[in-house]
């Protein structure tokens, strides 16, 4: 499955333009000239909310990621500050360890006996001094140890606030992005709606013009669509075909832009039948793809288009059992002469 693909500080940037957003009013603007005024304005507010809906997850999983990494941080923090705190408690033992030694080397006497008792002089000052200057040791590791907790434990707060901060603006993000949603959702509905009734009708309700995305492909061909799972293969069985799966189709929701695979004119746009709502696209070469079960469409017969162009928009018209876009290539415009869809993409470098 294709995916869309975050940086520090990106987070909130994210979230400023994510409302913005959630604020846009959904009616979109009436382009004159190109289908009713109504069914105009619902394709393009599908596809704009289409275009936000994959924003928003995009921007949400940025924050998730980033927030996931500021809690590993401050979980690495507190594992460091819980060995340094052991450190610390191992030299106050070894400093216990020490004086015990000394006071039972000494027996426990002042400073005065210990000297009466001393075989010499020298004895008794290399006894004190190793014992101060070990003392001394010890007493500047646990210093030091003590600064180095004090500056992890900053570290750790630090990094906790962090990871806390980017928790909150991700649920803020999660609660726009289940709006935008939910507005693609109720348009999708409704959208569709209207392609069953064209397809009812026999009669399709006229090229709706979509603003164009920027594409800057350098490749002559593309897949029909960006994101996807590919579902029923070339040459499949099933109930519902007569013979065998004759394209390749693709598991998308409703309203996803389908895109001309290349250069080529639209040979015929169609409602009704197997395949509800169609386009068959000309290319070079003598061959033909074909884009079924739409739910509108965004060129007329005759027009001339470009790789990468949004044509039309997914649906569920015909002989279907769910949201998905039938693709076929073939040799001529009409059914019974397709050909692989898959190794024909492939060929020409794309791979699905």
């Amino acid at each position: 499955m294709r995916s869309y693909r975050r940086h520090r500080l990106l987070v909130p940037v994210l979230l400023c333009s994510l409302a913005v957003l959630a604020a846009r009013p959904t009616a979109a603007h009436k382009e004159p000239g190109s289908g009713t005024g109504g069914d105009s304005g619902l394709s393009a507010e599908v596809a704009r909310l289409y275009e936000e809906a994959a924003v928003a997850t995009q921007q949400y999983e940025a924050g998730r990621e980033e927030a996931e990494e500021q809690r590993a941080r401050a979980q690495r923090a507190e594992k460091l500050l819980d060995g340094q705190r052991r450190h610390i408690a191992a030299l106050h033992e070894d400093l216990g360890r020490l004086a015990r030694a000394q006071y039972r080397s000494s027996g426990g006497l002042p400073v005065a006996a210990q000297m009466i008792l001393a075989d010499g002089p020298d004895d008794l000052m290399r006894g004190q001094h190793a014992f101060s200057q070990t003392n001394l040791a010890v007493n500047n590791a646990i210093s030091k140890s003590r600064r180095a907790e004090a500056r992890l434990a900053a570290d750790e707060a630090k990094a906790a606030a962090h990871w806390q901060a980017l928790e909150k603006r991700n649920m803020q993000l999660a609660g726009l992005k289940a709006g935008i949603e939910q507005k693609l959702e109720t348009a999708r509905s409704r959208l569709q709606g209207q392609a069953d009734a064209s397809v009812a009708a026999g009669a399709c309700r006229g090229a709706v013009r979509l603003d164009q995305p920027e594409t800057g492909f350098t490749s002559h061909w593309v897949a029909p669509v960006v994101t996807y799972e590919l579902s029923a293969s070339y040459g499949s069985g099933g109930a519902r075909w007569s013979s065998r799966h004759t394209g390749q189709d693709f598991a998308v929701p409703i309203g996803t832009p389908v895109r001309a695979v290349g250069e080529g004119r639209v040979e015929k746009v169609s409602c009704g039948g197997p395949f509800g709502i169609e386009i068959v696209l000309r290319h070079a070469g003598g061959y033909y793809t074909q884009y079924a079960h739409l739910a509108s469409v965004a060129v007329d017969q005759g027009e001339h288009v470009s790789p990468g162009q949004w044509i039309g928009q997914s649906g569920s018209t015909g002989n279907s059992t769910g949201p998905h876009l039938h693709f076929e290539t073939r040799v001529t415009p009409e059914m019974g002469s397709s050909v692989n869809p898959v190794s024909w993409l492939a060929a020409r470098g794309v791979s699905l």
